[in-house]
């Protein structure tokens, strides 16, 4: 561990304040801030000074939703652990927590134990685990508990997918009573998965094949029905609910109908929903394969809504749900059978900067920029004010940010493992300059000076939205 680090002159963003402050960083904590040009910050003595001079000092991101070499249609996720968090600190998010997967007919131990020997000694910033929950039974439930007095405090189950991940009604039912004894949270996937195979079936049999069908079987409406599903199931089991990768209007109704009944519902999106639509999955020849996940890219209309879903804070979290399968290869699996395709986009390093783009086209605040992507995911899942936020006692998981650089997102300059980049040629305003990961510089000045290792894995408290 270094000593001790400044940053000065900075504006310092977080989700409640926006305040120029020199930051004094001390082994790998916050150890103060003090506001700059007074004598309290002149008396900040370092041995490395960062200059913050006109640019924004924010806490690193949290990504509350990644799949590092997931298993999946028979390949793997082409992000690694070790390049999947090196490109998540290349974009300025310090915090990763991925899902460890219980496989059928084994235990959670089982899949968690193999999660945490493909992540040990690889990842460059920090990371915990969600739990995927694929097979409910009494050993399960009774681990589930277990898990959540190690720092498992979240297990994700599946409305979509059958003969995969899928549970049944009562499967969910059992899980969700259990998270309502053991202070987990039950994380669910809403799409009618026995409904859209119907319509995956039917639609192959017609010759519908071409990528932009997998938006078209998956209906915004069996979203809906699902969030509304999940939301009653958990209501009868008193238990609270995070809904993943909200995509259309009529799920966020669903969730803001449940949240003004106060019940604990909580809705996450992604960056894919706000920023791409159905006109990427139609895209000529194959190329909408590159478009291809679930819950799919809906049309462009849906936007307006979860941009005002995520201001009125009926959506509280942008996750990216990275989960990456390279175009040659892997999403050709499913050449002229749209579902043989991987379903997944990158975008673990393009969240922070597609976000605040967000906010320089005025969809969202500077605070509520860092409170999506910072503070609440940090919250939601236990991490907080460890990570999410500067504050002294705090980890010094910090972002220098330039909100004036310009850049072009491109798969020729993006450091995730994957072939194309699902935002090819957009512009944005502002990039990370420098990130510090428990005050370790991981960026330095646009040079990656992190290494393999660095990243410790992070047990979690459970949501503090319930306490």
């Amino acid at each position: 561990m270094t000593g001790r680090t400044v940053i000065r002159g900075g504006l310092v963003i977080t989700a409640s304040d926006e305040i120029h402050a020199d930051v004094l960083i001390e082994d790998g904590r916050i150890a103060a801030l003090a506001a700059s040009a007074t004598p309290a910050a002149e008396a900040f003595t370092a041995e490395r000074t960062i200059d913050a001079t006109g640019k924004y000092v924010i806490p690193g991101g949290v990504d509350a939703h990644t799949h590092m070499e997931l298993p999946f249609g028979g390949t793997f996720a082409s992000d690694t652990f070790e390049t999947g968090t090196r490109a998540a600190a290349w974009g300025g998010t310090t915090t990763v927590v991925d899902f460890a997967v219980q496989s059928v007919g084994h235990s959670l131990r089982e899949g968690l134990d193999a999660w945490h020997a493909k992540a040990e000694g690889n990842c460059a910033i920090d990371y915990g685990f969600h739990m995927i929950v694929s097979d409910v039974n009494q050993e399960t439930l009774k681990e589930m508990d277990l898990l959540v007095e190690e720092g498992v405090t979240s297990f994700k189950q599946f409305m979509a997918y059958p003969g995969v991940f899928y549970s049944d009604d009562g499967q969910i039912l059992r899980a969700m009573q259990r998270s309502a004894e053991n202070g987990g949270l039950i994380m669910m996937h809403a799409e009618n998965g026995i409904a859209i195979d119907v319509l995956v079936e039917q639609a192959l049999a017609r010759g519908e094949t071409d990528p932009r069908y997998h938006g078209e079987v998956r209906k915004a409406l069996l979203e809906a029905e699902a969030t509304h599903r999940a939301i009653r199931l958990a209501q009868v089991a008193g238990a609270p609910l995070y809904v993943v990768h909200v995509s259309a209007t009529e799920a966020v109704a669903e969730l803001a109908r449940a949240r003004d009944e106060g019940l604990p519902v909580f809705g996450e999106t992604c960056p894919q929903y706000l920023f791409l639509s159905t006109d990427n999955l139609a895209e000529p020849g194959f190329e909408g394969a590159k478009y291809v996940c679930s819950t799919p890219l809906r049309p462009k209309e849906h936007q307006a809504k979860l941009w005002q879903g995520l201001r009125t804070n009926d959506l509280q979290v942008v996750s990216t749900d990275h989960c990456p399968f390279c175009f040659t290869g892997q999403k050709e699996l499913g050449r002229g059978d749209f579902s043989k395709i991987p379903n997944g986009l990158p975008g673990v390093e393009n969240r922070m900067d597609l976000l605040h783009q967000a906010v320089v086209d005025g969809h969202i605040t500077r605070r509520r920029w860092i409170e999506i992507a910072c503070a609440t995911p940090a919250r939601m899942f236990g991490m907080y004010p460890k990570k999410g936020t500067i504050t002294p006692g705090a980890d010094a998981d910090v972002v220098i940010y330039d909100p004036h650089a310009e850049q072009v997102l491109s798969a020729e300059t993006h450091h995730m493992n994957v072939d194309y980049s699902a935002y090819e040629g957009k512009r944005l305003t502002g990039r990370v300059e420098t990130v510090l990961s428990r005050g370790e510089p991981v960026i330095t000045e646009r040079e990656y000076t992190g290494h393999a290792g660095h990243g410790v894995y992070t047990p979690r408290s459970t949501c503090q939205y319930l306490n």
